[in-house]
């Protein structure tokens, strides 16, 4: 695992186990166990998985992610922490930074910003670069359709479109 991806890996499990299964989060009515059951669906079952994209097997995926979610959340806690099975594309290593640093991060700000004492986290300089380059480069996939400009703007006042 690389660095970023594996830092908010960890990060993610922890605060996921130190918030419990019944956490709210800013994921919808989703709670952290739905959440947890969320990213160790995404890594481990590509059958399903593919319903986070592709309108026609969401209900698949939302089915296999409830599965998921009935298992003690201990036990997803530790699937998360140990990362993809060994066959998984995101047990690449590239694959895993592209993939999991952006997601990571913001499924832990998710759980984060939903507590009602969360104070801003402070993120150093290179890891911010690095999550300022990936959203650029989702930007670009995910906003190819978008019928209105997508202007990312930087706290520093950078732009990217």
């Amino acid at each position: 695992m690389s660095t970023f991806a594996k830092r908010e890996r960890l990060l993610l499990a922890d605060l996921l186990e130190t918030a419990g299964p019944e956490a709210a989060t800013l994921c919808g009515e989703w709670t952290a166990r739905d959440l947890a059951a969320h990213v160790v669906v995404r890594e481990r079952r590509a059958d399903a998985a593919g319903g986070i994209l592709i309108k026609a097997l969401a209900e698949r995926l939302e089915r296999v992610r409830a599965e998921f979610a009935a298992k003690p959340y201990e036990e997803l806690i530790q699937l998360i922490r140990t990362g993809p099975p060994r066959m998984s594309p995101f047990s690449l290593k590239q694959v895993d930074e592209a993939s999991n640093t952006v997601e990571f991060y913001v499924h832990t700000e998710d759980v984060r910003r939903a507590a009602p004492d969360w104070t801003p986290r402070e993120l150093d300089p290179v890891f911010q670069d690095a999550l300022w380059s990936r959203l650029e480069r989702m930007a670009r996939l995910l906003g190819r359709r978008s019928p209105a400009g997508l202007v990312l703007r930087r706290p520093d006042g950078r732009t990217a479109v």
